[in-house]
């Protein structure tokens, strides 16, 4: 198996995330995206948004975007699973992930960024657009898992939710957002902090890390 990614990428981030906690092993592939890697003929001819991550599975097939690559590994290879059993809870899982992975993570990533700076923008008002599109989304999710028992986002073992999470906390990090704020988030990320299949996939622990 191989993931196309890159270290600082939150979506490539979750995928090996989620690799560990299954407990398995794909070549990792790095793509610069600072540099357009992801543009070329040959990464655009697996991927045609050109962009990371994409997945190659044992038989060559090929999957892009990260929450579809996670279903289908949890599919594949079900033990453990990243999704509860119960329909309800399995649907307030993925509700939480996709206010990160569907309403927050792709307005404060690379590509926009990018194109905000090249309208003008001064980097000052960029970072201020990119902690704000944390703050609101960190902000739904504390609310979303407020009356919920730990020490992950649902319950003993982490899910899909915990893996959208610790990506997203480390770019509200980088763009200065005062994590305090959310005592119930930080706690989960003590929690996944101690596993050893967070830990190894953080991106300061990659090949290409910088």
């Amino acid at each position: 198996m191989e993931l196309h990614g890159y270290f600082r990428s939150s979506a490539s981030y979750r995928v090996r995330i989620a690799l560990n906690l299954k407990g398995l092993t794909a070549q990792h592939l790095s793509y610069h995206l600072r540099n357009g890697e992801q543009r070329s003929s040959a990464y655009l001819a697996m991927n045609p948004q050109g962009l990371v991550p994409t997945f190659r599975n044992a038989t060559g097939d090929l999957l892009t975007q990260s929450i579809a690559i996670i279903e289908w590994l949890d599919e594949t290879y079900p033990d453990p699973s990243l999704l509860p059993q119960d329909p309800l809870q399995r649907a307030r899982v993925r509700s939480f992930a996709m206010v990160l992975a569907c309403d927050t993570h792709p307005v404060q990533n690379l590509k926009v960024l990018a194109r905000l700076r090249q309208l003008g923008l001064t980097e000052t008002v960029v970072t201020e657009w990119a902690a704000w599109a944390n703050q609101e989304g960190l902000t739904a999710c504390e609310a979303l898992i407020a009356g919920e028992t730990g020490p992950f986002c649902f319950g003993a073992s982490p899910t899909l939710a915990d893996i959208c999470l610790i990506p997203q906390l480390a770019n509200a990090k980088r763009f200065g957002v005062d994590l305090a704020r959310f005592p119930r988030l930080k706690a989960v990320a003590s929690a996944a902090a101690e596993l050893k299949a967070f830990s190894d996939a953080a991106p300061e622990k990659q090949h290409d890390a910088e």
